[in-house]
């Protein structure tokens, strides 16, 4: 959390660890980046969301995860979508499938 030791990073050969993203992570750094680009939120309101989450979201969910959540908070206090849409649209996608190849065939 902001201002507390991070501790030391993970290293090999002198450098940083870099690791690649999962596609979930991308498509949600993308919808950021687009959601702010379109005015619906700025990185201030990214940060203060997140930020609102208090500390146990920093003990129990991931860097994207957080970001998803405070992506959410934003475009629905912005007036994109109401949780009840987001709900009804949520429950559409889960009915197709836990796999994209599920996924793929229900929408065929």
């Amino acid at each position: 959390m902001g201002g507390d030791a991070a501790g030391p990073l993970q290293q090999q050969n002198g450098r940083p660890v870099e690791h690649d993203f999962a596609l979930w992570e991308k498509r949600v750094d993308a919808l950021m980046v687009l959601m702010t680009t379109k005015g619906h939120f700025t990185v201030d309101g990214l940060r203060r969301a997140i930020e609102d989450m208090g500390p146990g979201a920093f003990e129990t969910m991931s860097y994207y995860d957080r970001w998803i959540a405070a992506v959410n908070q934003n475009l629905v206090e912005s007036g994109v979508y109401t949780l009840a849409e987001l709900g009804e649209k949520m429950e559409q996608v889960a009915r197709r499938g836990s796999t994209y190849g599920q996924a793929s065939l229900a929408g065929a």
